[in-house]
């Protein structure tokens, strides 16, 4: 690991632990100035411990004392971004390398060693994923990758390692592989790519087991969203495509108008215009068709918003903002303020439309909204999204809006 990733890593267990008192950036600000009697601290000064930018080594008495949390342990945190070997991070999650067993994860033991299990525990383990998955919608990846990965390695513990029926193994499967999407999706927020893709895999051999083919399509396509994203783009591509063929033309309307969504944003990655563009009408056809299917639980947030803001991206990736902004605007006039990650995501891609649009007060305007939530999120996605915005601003250093967002927050561009 890198001495940016340990700098990293200690920023976003600060972040943690200032969130899980209840405070802003700038309301953590006040408090250790108050209780210090220093009025030298400011958010952007919190802001940049989080990012790893700096250790705050001399106010660590200052922030045991006001978060509550042993001093030792703070010292053992700092100790592990200034890369002392013997330290580690406390409470941050073990990769997936290390919490799976070696050899084929997912091959039960020839003598299980737990209790036989039913139904009942099955249904537990189901509620648990999809109560993560609800929780993903209001918190952030750096929030979420302790308890995801320890119900990953829980769940193909019970697999391996308990009495079942088949019916009841092939239910635990299925459970694996959607705890492997969310899971790889909160990691990938997180940061943590290589866990993520880690995940990813493990769900698609649990599904593939399980002989769930949409399950596999889901897996599939949200590692090429990852992949996409991480400036592996043909790949992306290809497995976003591969996910449609796996779930075959009789998925439900809303899984394959999702999977199609993503073949457009890969397309969009690739810099493959019409095609995208192609992709996203066939997503829009897929949900207006009544097949009258049930979606799985999984799909549950998939509707015209969701399809109305991956059109809306996509037309800000293919510098179309006549088209990107309305949307985007509406749909932020309309979207549940809880969902902060989300909200921030949206108005990133609304601030770099406005730019295209040569409407730089304005895209200033929404660059400030962006980086201030950002600050308070665990999220590496929203903080690159953030960097995005800055990057493009500077391309209007002589109008003053801008020029004030850059002299507030220009430095996270040296991230």
């Amino acid at each position: 690991m890198t001495s940016t990733d340990r700098r990293r890593e200690f920023g976003a267990y600060l972040a943690s632990l200032r969130r899980h008192s209840g405070r802003s950036q700038r309301q953590f600000a006040a408090v250790l100035c108050a209780v210090s009697s220093a009025q030298s601290i400011t958010r952007n000064e919190v802001s940049r411990w989080e990012r790893g930018e700096r250790i705050p080594d001399v106010w660590l008495p200052t922030f045991a004392q006001v978060l509550g949390v042993p001093l030792h342990e703070l010292g053992q945190a700092a100790a592990y971004a200034r890369g002392d070997a013997k330290a580690t991070l406390p409470g941050v999650a073990a990769t997936l390398a290390d919490l799976l067993p070696n050899g084929d994860a997912l091959e039960p033991l020839a003598s299980p060693c737990g209790r036989r299990i039913g139904t009942t525990t099955l249904e537990g383990l189901a509620a648990r994923v999809h109560g993560l998955r609800l929780a993903d919608d209001v918190l952030s990846g750096g929030d979420l990758i302790v308890p995801a990965f320890r119900e990953l390695h829980a769940a193909v513990r019970l697999f391996r390692e308990s009495g079942h029926s088949e019916s009841t193994g092939r239910g635990l499967l299925v459970q694996i592989g959607e705890l492997g999407q969310i899971a790889g999706w909160i990691a990938s927020d997180a940061g943590h790519g290589e866990d993520a893709e880690r995940a990813y895999r493990l769900g698609i051999s649990a599904a593939r087991q399980a002989g769930d083919a949409v399950l596999v399509a889901q897996l599939g396509g949200s590692l090429g969203y990852h992949l996409s994203n991480s400036g592996r783009e043909r790949e992306g591509l290809e497995l976003a495509k591969a996910a449609v063929v796996e779930a075959g033309p009789d998925t439900p309307a809303a899984t394959r108008a999702l999977f199609l969504d993503r073949v457009a944003w890969a397309h969009t990655r690739a810099g493959e215009q019409q095609p995208a563009l192609r992709a996203l009408g066939e997503a829009h056809a897929a949900l207006d068709a009544t097949d009258g299917a049930p979606a799985p639980s999984w799909a549950y947030w998939v509707n015209r918003e969701e399809l109305e803001v991956m059109d809306a991206r996509v037309f800000t990736e293919l510098h179309r903002p006549l088209r990107a902004v309305p949307l985007l605007q509406d749909v932020l006039g309309r979207y549940d303020a809880t969902h902060a990650r989300e909200v921030a995501l949206y108005r990133s891609w609304l601030a770099v439309a406005l730019t295209d649009a040569n409407e730089p007060e304005r895209a200033a305007e929404e660059a400030r909204r962006v980086v201030e939530t950002s600050g308070d999120l665990s999220s590496e996605r929203t903080a690159e999204r953030a960097r995005t915005v800055l990057h493009r601003l500077k391309g209007f250093e002589d109008v003053p809006e801008a020029r004030e967002v850059l002299a507030d927050y220009g430095h996270l561009l040296l991230a």
